[in-house]
């Protein structure tokens, strides 16, 4: 009995110890709910809301012609959240009959799987009742729009699942237009005019609160007060060119590849603004081809005597001598203190005339007239520098423009032979563009101004900020020395001395400019590399500037072509010869668009329909073409009309002019041209001039009457 006792008095003991701790529990689970509820729930929501950053849509960059050159697009991820109420309704009737079609449809449009690859994955997703299942990244808005129109998915989000994320990803429409000019949005890394006017473009971000459910989706909650919507980014209107772009990059890239350079820049401005209207930097890649990797343009280098202009302003300026004057060029080789200043043309002269000695490109002659006349009052020669602005950056509207370098007398970098050197561009470092803004100042009778890439920034088509041309200096030189340094620059160009003579000889146009060929260091090798850099600056058509222009060109170490006439020159003629015959020359004819129609007097055009409008009008005509010509142009000479061969040759650019836009169109896209066209009428000028060589892809622009 003493032993049953003890047992029962054990068990009473567990049970009522297992009643107290249940109703701990049972205390506690109330005290919970209903005491702490409104805290715990609020500590749920603080865990499962939070903030989203609605980003804004960044601005689009504009070309000054309204062509698109970095713009922001549309893209998707697209996730199925299989479990969907209207997905699972009826065991999945609506999942199960749309399967089929709707894997095809996946399997035609990305053609990454089969239709029935895409049945089992999707069977897959369905039966393990995956909340965030990633379908597809990456996709485009046209893609875009096609899956939402697929079997399924158009029923809606809830009743198929399907969940597309969009963001925007900032794109170049031109792979390398100006890239490094425009530059491109990246999160830790921008260049060019999407860094510089990065808080334009970007806008302002909005906010909204948001609860995360299964997969990390945010769902908005409606809370008025967290809500902000946000500011779209404003529109960039740079001031470039697409076809002058387009022309520079070809006309450099196509003397780079076939010289092999290292690499270059090419730089278009247009003389009465400063308006850059083109601005091309290639470098050379591991692989052999170039790629817009650095900008160039702004980067200080030893200019070589394309400097020389800025020595013969101040020697003019300052009345030290006159283009008439004599110096001895000692055969090409003179001795300072202990170096030797070579010409490099071994032309074997001795006296010469100061201009003579300009247009020959000579180290000496220059050397010797800077020693002479500012080697007691070197800082006389420096000011000259400064008020030149080459001792200061440009400030175009581009972050990471260096500073140039200009010794000054004093400093321990001068020596004796410091002004001597300088005055045929060593011992300095200048940018490209800093020495285009001198030749511009001359083209621009005097007038030193500002360049600057971006025109106005509108905001949804509205223009809120307009940028206007700056004047750095109304005067630079007087209008005696502007008349001879225009003589000396015209005479590189096309007098018997000239360097560049022979590049300009059947120009349509007259230019003015200097070459320059100038031997760089490469790093702790020195000048052992024999690595030149070659150049061109300066504008056209000579007698009424529209446009200045500087190339500079980085050769390979050992270059069989160097010279800046025989490297950058050519890269210079070709981009003048475009703008000349589509720009220049067309104003000229513009202003004349009043007069009659010259069809009677020279028509060109496909020849059976030339033969059926005579036929028709009974016009006769002497016939030179072949029976085996497609093509023929007429002409009137004294009342008379004659009918002659058009030539057609697929590598070369035919002769457009007096066509029709139907037969102009016909011809360039046969050829793989592509074609723009301004105006109406008859073709009255054409881009490429007719015999140059041409390639498929190629923009060609015509002018109707």
């Amino acid at each position: 009995m003493e032993v049953k006792k003890d047992i029962l008095w054990r068990v009473y003991l567990v049970f009522i110890l297992v009643i107290v701790v249940c109703l701990f529990i049972f205390g506690k689970a109330f005290y919970i709910q209903q005491v702490q509820g409104a805290y715990w729930r609020s500590l749920s929501d603080s865990l499962h809301q939070g903030v989203e950053i609605i980003e804004a849509e960044r601005g689009t960059i504009y070309s000054e012609d309204g062509e698109m050159l970095s713009t922001s697009v549309p893209e998707f991820d697209f996730y199925i959240d299989f479990r969907a109420k209207g997905l699972r309704e009826n065991n999945g009737k609506r999942f199960r009959e749309n399967l089929d079609s709707l894997s095809y449809c996946l399997s035609n449009l990305f053609k990454d799987m089969t239709p029935a690859e895409y049945k089992r994955m999707l069977q897959q997703g369905y039966k393990e009742q995956l909340g965030y299942f990633p379908l597809r990244k990456k996709v485009s808005y046209r893609e875009y729009q096609q899956i939402m129109e697929f079997p399924l998915v158009r029923q809606g989000r809830n009743k198929s699942g399907f969940i597309p994320e969009n963001r925007s990803v900032r794109m170049n429409p031109y792979p390398m237009l100006a890239f490094r000019t425009i530059g491109l949005a990246r999160d830790s890394f921008k260049v060019g005019l999407e860094l510089s006017y990065d808080t334009v473009l970007k806008g302002r971000s909005g906010r909204r609160l948001v609860r995360r459910i299964a997969g990390g989706v945010g769902v908005p909650v409606e809370d008025e007060s967290m809500q902000i919507e946000p500011e779209n980014g404003k529109d960039v209107v740079t001031t470039l060119d697409v076809f002058i772009q387009e022309v520079t990059e070809n006309a450099l890239l196509k003397m780079m590849t076939a010289n092999e350079a290292v690499h270059g820049c090419a730089i278009v401005m247009e003389t009465a603004t400063g308006k850059i209207k083109a601005i091309a930097n290639l470098g050379r890649r591991a692989d052999g081809t170039y790629w817009e990797d650095f900008n160039y343009a702004i980067n200080p280098s030893e200019p070589g005597s394309t400097i020389k202009l800025a020595t013969m302003m101040a020697l003019l300026e300052d009345k030290k001598v006159g283009l008439n004057n004599q110096v001895n060029l000692e055969g090409g080789k003179w001795q300072v203190a202990d170096r030797t200043v070579f010409d490099s043309e071994q032309h074997g002269r001795s006296n010469v005339t100061v201009e003579q000695a300009f247009e020959l490109s000579s180290n000496v002659g220059m050397a010797k007239l800077a020693l002479q006349h500012y080697g007691n009052t070197p800082s006389q020669f420096i000011r000259h520098l400064s008020k030149m602005r080459l001792d200061t950056v440009t400030g175009i509207d581009l972050r990471g423009e260096r500073n140039p370098v200009i010794y000054k007398p004093g400093t321990r970098y001068w020596s004796s032979t410091t002004l001597p050197w300088m005055a045929f561009g060593y011992n300095l470092s200048v940018s490209p563009l800093q020495t285009l803004m001198l030749y511009n100042a001359v083209a621009n009778n005097g007038k030193l101004v500002k360049p600057y890439l971006v025109k106005s920034i509108k905001d949804q088509g509205v223009t809120v900020r307009e940028f206007q041309p700056i004047t750095l200096n109304d005067q630079l030189v007087s209008a005696q020395t502007l008349q001879q340094l225009k003589v000396c620059l015209e005479g590189v160009c096309h007098s018997e001395y000239g360097t560049a003579r022979r590049l300009f000889q059947n120009a349509a146009y007259k230019a003015a400019g200097k070459t320059g060929t100038s031997l760089v260091a490469d790093g702790n090798r020195g000048y052992a590399d024999k690595i030149y850099q070659s150049s061109f600056a300066g504008y056209f058509p000579a007698d009424n500037p529209q446009y200045s222009c500087i190339v500079v060109i980085r050769n390979k170490p050992q270059a069989l072509k160097f010279y800046g006439a025989d490297v950058a020159g050519p890269v210079f003629r070709e981009i003048a010869d475009r703008l000349y015959a589509t720009y220049v020359r067309g104003v000229d004819k513009k202003t004349n668009s009043n007069q009659s129609d010259s069809s009677f007097f020279r028509y060109a055009g496909y020849k059976q329909d030339l033969q059926l409008v005579t036929n028709k009008l009974n016009i006769r005509f002497k016939d030179s073409t072949g029976r085996a010509d497609e093509w023929m142009q007429l002409q009137s000479v004294n009342k008379q009309v004659y009918a002659g061969k058009l030539p057609m040759q697929q590598q070369k650019m035919p002769a457009l002019k007096g066509m029709a836009l139907k037969d102009a169109v016909y011809a360039c896209e046969n050829m793989g041209l592509k074609v723009q066209v301004h105006g109406s009428g008859k073709v009255q000028q054409q881009s490429v001039l007719a015999g140059q060589p041409i390639a498929k892809g190629q923009l060609i622009q015509l002018e109707l009457n």
